[in-house]
């Protein structure tokens, strides 16, 4: 039975690379990267380089390694650091997530802003702060009522959702452009510019180390590896088969933006809806701008249904094992995360309420979005480091998957390249960006550095706070190595 089952879940390489364009690819980013017209394009391109593809292998390598043991990245983390940094890097994950649903709502409710006749009055709904704070709350609850359902249908919306609010949009917007530039249009990008940017200018390069978030998330094709036939083989042609197509995706989806909408007019929240509706004018088809809007609308529930119960499963699992206070380990009649999904709505509403003290819905979005980056750096940070000292501490631990035949040659390369684009678009994080009006610089500053400062310093608090009686007896979490070598005493 058991080898009947494992013959039918193998993976081929081309799944699984469909399978990685559909988790990391999302078109709400796709107006921060028009800013910078041609050079956008080096940015994609080296964010793939120096991020996307050392992420998908150090995590492949490391999945491999502990596919058998629980725990995600806290296994990853904890072998190489230990219990403390260990779950320093699941909580990261946890809390970047919670902080990433208000940034991709409001994306949801300008959409939902541009399923009007009238343009004007939906762009000055979509800049409505009030509006976009109650359409925020209401989608974000909803979709936490519905994970407290029970996940059955939900994994069927997301797979709908992600080909009629990513795919299907992302393949219009290129056809359309195609279409403007053969029917003589005037493209609004200078196609002529220079592909390497100006990097004196610090502050141009802020919005474009958001492209590191962009493709976050591939570590999570990793655990897929023992599902496939000869991995070493297959799974790097499966990881630069993905990793191209998303490339790609962006790239010519930032090109088709650009061409249509004028760099000085281009909006980090509503300028995808105006690309979309622009192009339709174009073709004499305006009446399909509101099923556009809809339909990336539905893509974004769909992917906040999937996110919602996501990470908040894995901080769950780890918690169970004695590391969160009994009341966060309470779950429902059907084993779902009940009271962490509850504090975890309580967060993002609390965030969105950020609405009232910044001075615009674009600059919130664009504040939110670089902490959710700077905490997810962190823990990427942590990753890379680990899948090197790792290479040392447990030499001679199986790893079906390798970077590198012998040696640790090609996982320094790999894995420090990832580290130190990771450091480098850390420090980019910080700076303001010259494009965004984002009010006060130090109210800048203080929600960045305070809100990465509470964010670290609470999951030490927790840990120390920890006591025997919070581990679940009914739970059987294994040792890490490191305690497997200890005497028992």
């Amino acid at each position: 039975m058991s080898e009947k089952l494992g013959k039918s879940v193998k993976l081929g390489v081309m799944t699984l690379a469909i399978m990685n364009v559909t988790a990391v690819v999302s078109l709400r980013g796709l107006p921060a990267e028009a800013e910078y017209g041609l050079s956008s394009a080096f940015y994609y391109l080296f964010a793939a380089i120096v991020f996307l593809i050392p992420t998908s292998f150090v995590a492949a390598e490391l999945a491999a390694m502990f596919q058998n043991k629980q725990g995600g990245v806290f296994r990853w983390v904890g072998e190489a650091f230990g219990k403390r940094i260990g779950f320093l890097a699941i909580w990261l994950q946890w809390v970047e997530s919670t902080i990433w649903y208000p940034t991709v709502l409001t994306f949801g409710a300008v959409s939902l802003a541009f399923i009007g006749a009238d343009s004007a009055h939906d762009m000055s709904l979509a800049s409505n702060k009030l509006y976009t704070l109650a359409i925020v709350l209401i989608i974000y609850w909803a979709a936490t009522f519905i994970s407290l359902k029970g996940l059955g249908w939900v994994s069927k919306v997301a797979k709908i959702g992600g080909l009629i609010g990513t795919i299907i949009p992302a393949a219009l917007l290129m056809i359309l452009a195609i279409i403007y530039l053969i029917g003589g249009g005037e493209p609004q990008m200078n196609l002529h510019g220079e592909f390497f940017p100006d990097i004196a200018k610090l502050d141009n390069l802020v919005l474009a180390s958001g492209i590191f978030l962009f493709y976050a998330g591939m570590e999570m094709s990793g655990v897929h590896v023992s599902e496939m036939e000869n991995p070493s083989r297959n799974y790097p042609r499966a990881v630069f088969i993905g990793a191209a197509i998303t490339v790609l995706i962006f790239i010519l989806g930032t090109f088709a933006l650009g061409i249509i909408i004028p760099q000085k007019d281009i909006n980090l929240t509503q300028s995808l809806l105006v690309g979309f509706d622009n192009y339709f004018r174009y073709i004499h088809a305006s009446w399909l701008s509101p099923i556009i809007a809809i339909a990336l609308a539905f893509g974004v529930l769909a992917g906040v249904l999937t996110w919602v119960s996501g990470p908040s499963k894995g901080l769950f699992a780890v918690g169970k094992a004695g590391y969160l206070p009994p009341f966060m380990q309470k779950s429902n009649s059907l084993g779902v995360q009940r009271n962490i999904l509850l504090i975890q709505g309580a967060a993002v509403t609390i965030l969105s309420l950020l609405f009232v003290v910044m001075p615009s819905v674009q600059s919130f979005y664009q504040i939110l979005s670089q902490l959710t980056i700077l905490l997810y750096l962190i823990m990427y940070l942590l990753m890379f480091a680990a899948a090197i000292y790792l290479r040392y501490s447990m030499r001679n631990y199986s790893r079906p998957f390798r970077i590198g035949g012998k040696g640790n040659t090609l996982m320094w390369i790999v894995a420090g390249m990832g580290f130190l684009g990771s450091l480098l678009a850390f420090v980019l994080s910080f700076i303001p960006p010259a494009q965004i009006s984002v009010g006060s610089s130090t109210v800048w500053y203080m929600v960045l550095v305070i809100g990465c400062i509470i964010v670290v310093v609470a999951p030490f608090i927790i840990y120390s706070m920890r006591k025997p009686c919070w581990k679940d007896k009914d739970v059987e979490f294994e040792p890490f190595h490191w305690e497997e070598q200890q005497p028992l005493k």
